[in-house]
Parts: structure tokens; C-alpha cells; sequence
């Protein structure tokens, strides 16, 4: 049997590191609002690095409805229906940022690295941002860290880790994990959880400000396959 040289449970940031599909988001919380509450969409917390279950309860109370589990699960239902509308539109309204694609390939060819999410968006829109641009074949989805978890991002790594170590049968120590993502919000929480930080500057957060938020490696995107590998891996 050969010898795995390298083990790694890589975790990626879908939105601004993998895919971009800016501005679509405020429509969907728009359609999910009206449909859920019968209130017109006036305005919009901070949305980037955030999970969904943070994002969704912002909406609400700034609408001055009270965000109460049933009326958050309520949003959550018109949100997946208004992405679902959406289906058919989204690979010519979203694109795959550079090299992204030829990542997740490259990974998913090499023994010993497990690839999957720790996101910010529900589990069911994850699929269909992914699907919609081709880039959901290599990444097990069913072991992610989604934002339907916890207002709090840095909870959905730990989450992450341990159903990737039920499934693949292994372990994952910390050191071993490796996050990827565009916002200090992703960089925090590899950092809480002791993860190996790589921050890829594609988003709205330039690469000093995620070197500020202490990543280990910053990436200006994923188009050097070469220090992509060696971030990730330790070596080319």
C-alpha cells in the first residue's frame, strides 16, 4: 500500500474565494423577507465572511422583527426558493474565480487530502453556487461547517473537522487543517481553532488586512497553481 505523504483536511470559503456572484445575496434576502414576513426590504447588515444564521437574524431585527428560531427557519425556507428561482440564471450571473477549478482538481487527485467547506451559507445553497459553475465534484459536501449552524463562524470548524473524521475514518489534528478564505472572518477562525490560516485577497479585504488578521499565508487569488500547492500543502 502506498505510503500517504500528505494528510490534510482542506477547508474552503465559497463566496469571494471560489465563486463571485456580488449582489445577487440582497435580492435573495429581499424575496425571502416579503415572503416570509409580508416587510419590504430596506436595508442590509454586513454580509461578508458572516454565516447565514448571524446574517438572517441582522435582517430581521433590522426590520424590527424579532428573530426567533421558527421565523429564522421560515427565511431560511424562501431563501433556498428564491436561489432555486435563480438555478437557471446562475452560471451566467456567477463565475469561478481564477484557478479555483483547477485547485479543487488538483487536490482532489492527491492521496491523503480531504477537501469540503466551512462557509457561511446554507448547506442547500452551497450545492447550487457550486453546482451552478462546475466546481462541486471534488469537494465532500456532506462533512462541511455551513452557516446554519451558529451566529458564529469559528463554531463551524470544529463541526467540520469532526464529521470529516467520522466519515474518512481518520484524524485531523489542527495542525493539519487548512482553511482558505477572503475575509478576516475566515482567518479567525482557523486561528481559534488552530488551523493552518490562508487568506486569498479576491474579496473586499486586501492581503494586508488579512495578514493583519493573522493569517499564516496570503494569496492575491488562486491562479498560481505552484504557491496554491505549496500554502496548502507545505510544498510545490
Amino acid at each position: 500500500m502506498t505510503a500517504i505523504r500528505t494528510h490534510r483536511l482542506v477547508l474552503w470559503d465559497i463566496d469571494h474565494t471560489l465563486v463571485d456572484y456580488t449582489g445577487l445575496g440582497i435580492g435573495w434576502y429581499g424575496a425571502a423577507l416579503a415572503a416570509a414576513t409580508g416587510v419590504e426590504y430596506r436595508t442590509h447588515p454586513d454580509f461578508g465572511g458572516r454565516t447565514e444564521r448571524a446574517i438572517t437574524a441582522d435582517v430581521l431585527t433590522l426590520h424590527g422583527i424579532e428573530p426567533d428560531e421558527e421565523t429564522i427557519q421560515r427565511m431560511w425556507r424562501e431563501l433556498i426558493a428564491a436561489v432555486e428561482r435563480a438555478r437557471a440564471s446562475l452560471p451566467e450571473e456567477g463565475r469561478a474565480l481564477d484557478g479555483a477549478a483547477a485547485a479543487l482538481a488538483d487536490f482532489a487527485g492527491r492521496e491523503g487530502v480531504v477537501q469540503s467547506l466551512v462557509t457561511g451559507n446554507l448547506p442547500e445553497i452551497s450545492r447550487h453556487k457550486l453546482a451552478a459553475l462546475g466546481l462541486d465534484k471534488h469537494l465532500d459536501l456532506e462533512i462541511g461547517g455551513y452557516g446554519s449552524l451558529s451566529a458564529r463562524r469559528a463554531d463551524l470548524v470544529p463541526h467540520a473537522v469532526k464529521a470529516a473524521e467520522t466519515k474518512h475514518g481518520t484524524q485531523f489534528p489542527a495542525e493539519s487543517v487548512v482553511i482558505l478564505g477572503d475575509t478576516p472572518h475566515d482567518i479567525e477562525a482557523a486561528l481559534d481553532y488552530g488551523a493552518v490560516a490562508i487568506g486569498v485577497a479576491t474579496g473586499w479585504f486586501s492581503a494586508e488586512q488579512l495578514t493583519d488578521a493573522g493569517a499564516h499565508r496570503v494569496l492575491p487569488d488562486l491562479s498560481d497553481l505552484s504557491a496554491v500547492r505549496s500554502a496548502v500543502l507545505g510544498h510545490p
